[in-house]
């Protein structure tokens, strides 16, 4: 994983550059598509996940009892509905006690501003870190509008997590909220036209899920 800033990290992995290139194919089948999203989630979370705060435990093992480290606090996966649905497994497998808060918001066509449908976060008791899941950073304006609701939430430390991501997104995150890390596995060229991220992969929603119709 490199910086191109202290806000942006760029994971540098064969693995996640094999998984990106099938991912990105016309010919990729929905549950191959899937399979690809699980993986590609599970190298960015094992990123993201390297400097959790920690404190220390007791273990016993068969020979003897030691001072282990154990994760402090609460921790969410916020996916964005629906496309963000595709990353969750990778985190529950990892945190099983992981709370995982739904964010529903879809773009205008018109205007690719995102629009809020659905928002069940309790009042108050908020949790210690949050991870935002969205495989496509495009706008940023889904990104912005969950991480906005999380802050007014009261959620300390919050991340970005996506698979690809475009210039345009990143820049709007990196300058509405310097203090959301953003980590992806790849920076793309541009938006084209209609908003969409070049050369990216399509709609991520549609491909998971196998409504491209």
């Amino acid at each position: 994983m490199s910086s191109d800033s202290s806000h942006v990290h760029e994971l540098r992995h064969s693995l996640a550059s094999h998984h990106l290139s099938r991912l990105r194919s016309v010919n990729t089948s929905p549950a191959e598509f899937r399979r690809h999203v699980r993986t590609l989630s599970t190298l960015l979370i094992n990123e993201v996940t390297r400097d959790l705060d920690t404190e220390p435990c007791s273990v016993t093992t068969p020979l003897e009892t030691i001072t282990g480290r154990q994760l402090v606090g609460r921790i969410a996966a916020v996916p964005i509905l629906r496309a963000g649905l595709g990353m969750v497994t990778p985190l529950t497998d990892l945190i099983p006690d992981i709370e995982v808060w739904h964010l529903g918001l879809y773009r205008d066509e018109e205007t690719a501003e995102p629009v809020r449908y659905y928002d069940k976060l309790p009042p108050g008791n908020p949790t210690r870190v949050a991870l935002v899941l969205d495989p496509m950073l495009a706008t940023g304006g889904s990104a912005s509008a969950a991480i906005e609701t999380l802050k007014k939430w009261g959620v300390p430390k919050i991340c970005m997590v996506s698979i690809i991501s475009a210039p345009e997104g990143i820049g709007r995150l990196t300058t509405n909220y310097p203090d959301v890390p953003i980590y992806t596995c790849v920076v793309d060229s541009h938006l084209n036209e209609q908003k969409f991220i070049v050369p990216g992969l399509g709609d991520a929603g549609d491909r998971i899920f196998n409504t491209l119709g």
